[in-house]
């Protein structure tokens, strides 16, 4: 124990010694070798040089870049997307997009983006069921894994050592015991705290267990960017999850600290269940080094193999029930962010109102002036956050942003009834995308996720009418209210606000 702390003790002279050449290195490699926002550039340089040692320690930490656009692709899905893909352009391109969904005229242009940058096929054969309370999802959760027949794959960011994670690990084993596969993908981050022995059950009753991006040594955690924050389950390509839950006590409302855990979570059933599948197979291949796209079983209910290349391609003027979805997803392996550019394109196409959904509000220039432009033309701007922190930097980051809304005329509320996760847009009451993805620059930029866009005004205005039913347990910060802060609080906004490119 003495030797190692010697030895601490001599690294630290040698990073105090040579700490100018050190912080010299990095900005070069900041400046010159990543692709960055110039703020986040600046941010970075700044925290080098005027916080000494720890700004070296939070660039390892949180700075280092992940730019591998082929790092997350596999060649299989790429080949037999391709037919799918190029069917639906010719589609939009030649077709009255009304025929598709009755928004489809309207939000045609969304459709194409999605699908000209990332493959995000439309499929209108879709039905949702809404959750907002933990106890409700993680029951028909429960229900659906019993019924599983052909493979149960599941996929949180936090995955606890719990109850709720208890509640569910005899029915996996059970079904993997009856010959269905099961796989559970966990980041390494969320599941830091999993024992390894419950693991070690799980994988010795058949159940397969990856890890995204692991600790490397027990719990330690070099890697904070670049977490994989999707949830997502699909059970025999029948039914699909996908939301704010991860598992875990306060899920369900039983933390103290938190009080009421108010989410939101979608159930789908439909053609978006294959584009959740194709997203879980794609993460699972990086984590697991298993390719499940040389198997089609996982993919197509018939034995052909043409489910994938069939994808969104249906006759859909004879289609009679037209519920649109688009399953979008975005993280640091992608040449853009798609979640971000979805979110502005809402924002610029809304006549009438925006309602916003998100526990951390730390936009970045382009979504802070799209929601202020449309603010100021008169559309009914609304953002919910919530009252509590879990991560008071990130907290008074999102209550310095406020006040730029307020100031452009738009209203904003904390929850008051315990602790706000739902993640979700809303505009017009015709289209909504709800699913993973904070309104944040992490989630934007940093972090894997995935939302669920979805043109149908009925699905759409039930979320809305969700989100005014809140409204009634919610405080409203008022221009007033907002301008009494103490200098405290402005002083702890204004820092946290300097930091928001790393947070």
């Amino acid at each position: 124990m003495q030797t190692i702390g010697m030895q601490a003790v001599e690294v630290w002279k040698w990073m105090m010694t040579h700490l100018i050449y050190i912080n010299l290195v990095l900005s070069i490699i900041i400046v010159f070798f990543q692709r960055r926002d110039p703020k986040a550039v600046w941010t970075w340089l700044l925290a080098l040089y005027f916080i000494p040692v720890f700004g070296i320690l939070f660039y390892l930490l949180l700075g280092q870049d992940m730019r591998k656009n082929k790092m997350f692709r596999v060649k299989e899905i790429e080949d037999r997307m391709r037919y799918s893909i190029k069917n639906q352009e010719e589609f939009l391109r030649n077709n009255d997009m009304s025929l598709v969904t009755s928004l489809s005229r309207d939000y045609s242009d969304l459709v194409y983006y999605n699908l000209e940058t990332s493959g995000s096929v439309l499929t209108v054969d879709n039905e949702v069921t809404i959750f907002t309370d933990g106890e409700e999802k993680f029951s028909d959760l429960r229900m659906e894994l019993s019924r599983a027949t052909h493979f149960i794959h599941l996929q949180y960011y936090i995955i606890k050592d719990d109850e709720v994670f208890d509640s569910i690990i005899p029915i996996l084993i059970e079904r993997a015991k009856a010959g269905v596969e099961v796989r559970i993908l966990c980041d390494g981050m969320g599941g830091r705290f999993m024992g390894k022995s419950k693991w070690k059950i799980l994988k010795d009753n058949g159940v397969k267990v990856g890890i995204f991006f692991p600790p490397i040594m027990g719990r330690l955690q070099l890697r904070v960017n670049y977490r994989n924050h999707r949830k997502i389950v699909i059970i025999d390509n029948r039914v699909g999850y996908v939301g704010g839950f991860n598992i875990g006590r306060e899920y369900i409302s039983k933390d103290v600290k938190f009080g009421y855990w108010r989410d939101t979570h979608l159930k789908l059933s439909g053609g978006s269940v294959l584009s959740l599948q194709i997203r879980f197979a794609l993460d699972w291949n990086y984590a697991a080094g298993e390719n499940l796209f040389k198997h089609m079983r996982y993919f197509c209910e018939s034995d052909d193999g043409n489910c994938l290349e069939c994808l969104g391609v249906v006759d859909l003027s004879r289609e009679k029930k037209k519920l649109g979805i688009q399953i979008i997803a975005s993280g640091p392996d992608a040449g853009n962010r798609q979640i971000r550019d979805n979110y502005i394109r809402l924002f610029s196409k809304a006549k009438d109102h925006i309602y916003i959904q998100t526990p951390y509000f730390v936009p970045d220039d382009a979504v802070l002036s799209a929601l202020i432009i449309a603010a100021r033309s008169g559309v009914d701007v609304r953002l919910m956050i919530p009252c509590k922190p879990d991560h008071p930097f990130v907290y008074w980051a999102s209550y310095s942003y406020v006040g730029d809304l307020l100031s452009a005329g738009a209203k904003c509320y904390t929850y008051e009834n315990g602790f706000l996760h739902a993640k979700g847009v809303m505009t017009d009451g015709k289209v909504s995308s709800f699913g993973t993805a904070n309104m944040d620059i992490r989630s934007f930029e940093l972090n894997f996720e995935v939302n669920a866009v979805i043109y149908d005004e009925e699905t759409s205005k039930k979320l809305e009418a969700l989100f005014i039913e809140d409204l009634k347990v919610c405080k409203e910060i008022t221009r007033e209210s907002y301008g009494e802060r103490s200098i405290f609080i402005r002083i702890k906004e204004q820092g946290s606000r300097l930091l928001s490119p790393l947070l």
